[in-house]
């Protein structure tokens, strides 16, 4: 018998690159291929490039030619860019960076297998043309659920038509869902397969996106938005609890639009207690909340649904009226506290979590004091601060009102220091709270165990550490995917150190 062979999948960028990844893991394990963990041991390692800002590429870049260089010292053979940065850039990139041997689009992904097997034989597969995946669906959304159109991470594996009799069949579709929504056929398995065996696991609960921000170029070479169907995203979250999967994330682009071309914008309010009510499942947390499209019953949901996070990703990028204007979007100061007291009123231990811009275009030292004033205000436990470039293709990039260099790295720099002095005091406030918390580390060799609590997203947000020698009461240790009841003692910047009380009843 031959050789299987092996392929290695290398992923940057964020949790929807992931999920594409398992999908192509998926796809290509059910053609033949073994997956291995490191490139090194692989035929081929394909890298999941992320194009959304420069340091994300540069990083894309720097995987590329790393995993070049096993070609002359390991088993490697050849080395293919997919992704985001693939998709954007396509042949421009294979001109740029001759190293890579294949650069596909997502247009490739459904024929991944026969792709790396043409690179792998020696042949030439044509680099990706990238092209405006806004074009590929209808402008009306409740035209783009009958589009062919690639959708990395919406991947299902067919299924047998269901007797009208199958009870099973028929109960795992949400309930309540808008007429013509129910599956006609049995359950469908996800097309995926997963690449770790952590507790956490996300789910696409949509891609692309509508909104025009001025400074973005993601729908560009994400598209439009467009939602999988309800009963697509609880099957594989039911197929993920019964991987071992504890956390499930929703993401996409705009989760708040989610169900829009679906004809019902309310669809998220739905689903989200059926997931939460999965076997296995201990927590359901959401992501990427556009604040203009935040809705009483959507706060409602996410603050009172048992095992749903009380977790607020959302998208401010300023607070300055002006600045907002020019990014296209919504809002003002004032606006966004009362956003965040009408939260905290309902969940007072929510987590809040967002992302900003300094230096756009145009903004000006009042402008900058008035994102100051907000950030002193709102008590977010988690903030990112970026400083602005141009993206490619997007309309800032032509704003002739660009702030001097020096001036926006000034401005970074003492946002940023603000931004973690405020954090690290967001999260002494929490000293004293009583947390349930999802063990993701043991702990091992002196280290102390670790986990993160409902306001802590994977990656982004800090973590929990648990005191030395932590156990349950019982003397039984910290597992992972086990969820305890802690309570917060002390802080290290915007980790929290806590002590273990109790396992958590489901």
């Amino acid at each position: 018998m031959p050789e299987r062979r092996t392929v290695a999948l290398v992923t940057l960028g964020c949790a929807r690159n992931e999920v594409d990844s398992e999908e192509l893991a998926g796809r290509l394990e059910a053609d033949g291929w073994q997956l291995v963990e490191n490139a090194e041991n692989a035929d081929v390692a394909v890298v999941n490039t992320c194009g959304f800002v420069e340091a994300a590429k540069k990083d894309s870049v720097d995987a590329l030619l790393e995993a070049n260089d096993l070609k002359d010292h390991g088993r490697t053979q050849a080395v293919v860019a997919v992704g985001c940065m693939a998709e954007r850039y396509g042949k421009e990139l294979a001109e740029a960076l001759p190293e890579a041997d294949g650069v596909l689009g997502f247009d490739d992904y459904a024929d991944i297998s026969d792709r790396l097997q043409t690179i792998l034989s020696g042949g030439i597969h044509a680099s990706h043309t990238p092209r405006d995946r806004r074009k590929l669906l209808p402008v009306s959304p409740a035209q783009r659920q009958a589009a062919d159109v690639a959708l990395p991470g919406h991947a299902q594996a067919a299924a047998p038509p269901a007797p009208a009799d199958d009870v099973e069949a028929a109960e795992s579709a949400p309930a309540d869902l808008p007429e013509g929504l129910a599956p006609a056929s049995g359950p469908r398995a996800p097309l995926r397969r997963r690449l770790g065996s952590s507790p956490v696991a996300s789910v696409k609960l949509a891609s692309g996106c509508d909104r025009r921000c001025s400074f973005c170029a993601i729908p560009s070479f994400r598209g439009s938005f467009i939602s999988r169907r309800p009963s697509d995203v609880l099957g594989e979250a039911r197929w993920l609890a019964d991987q071992g999967v504890s956390e499930v994330m929703l993401v996409s682009e705009n989760n708040t639009s989610y169900g829009k071309d679906l004809g019902d914008i309310r669809l998220l309010e739905t689903l989200l207690p059926e997931i939460a009510a999965l076997d296995g499942i201990r927590r359901v947390r959401v992501s990427y909340l556009q604040p203009a499209e935040m809705r009483p019953g959507l706060i409602d949901v996410l603050t009172s649904t048992p095992n749903v996070a009380p977790y607020f990703d959302l998208s401010f990028q300023h607070s300055a009226p002006a600045v907002l204007r020019a990014m296209r979007r919504f809002g003002d100061t004032d606006r966004f506290l009362g956003l965040l007291e009408q939260i905290r009123a309902k969940a007072p231990q929510a987590g809040v979590r967002s992302n900003f811009i300094v230096g756009f275009p145009g903004e000006t030292e009042e402008d900058v004091a008035e994102l100051e004033r907000f950030l002193t205000h709102a008590r977010l436990d988690a903030i990112g601060v970026f400083g602005y470039s141009d993206e490619d293709g997007t309309e800032a990039a032509t704003y002739d009102t660009k702030v001097d260099e020096e001036v926006v790295a000034e401005r970074l720099a003492r946002i940023s220091r603000l931004a973690e002095e405020l954090t690290a005091q967001r999260a002494e406030e929490r000293i004293g709270e009583t947390l349930e918390v999802l063990v993701e580390s043991a702990g091992t060799d002196g280290e102390p165990a670790t986990g993160r609590a409902a306001h802590q997203a994977p990656e982004t947000d800090g973590h929990i550490i648990f005191t030395r020698d932590a156990s349950l009461p019982d003397g039984a240790a910290l597992a992972v995917g086990r969820m305890v009841v802690a309570k917060v003692v002390g802080t290290e910047g915007v980790d929290l150190v806590a002590e273990c009380l109790e396992e958590a009843g489901r």
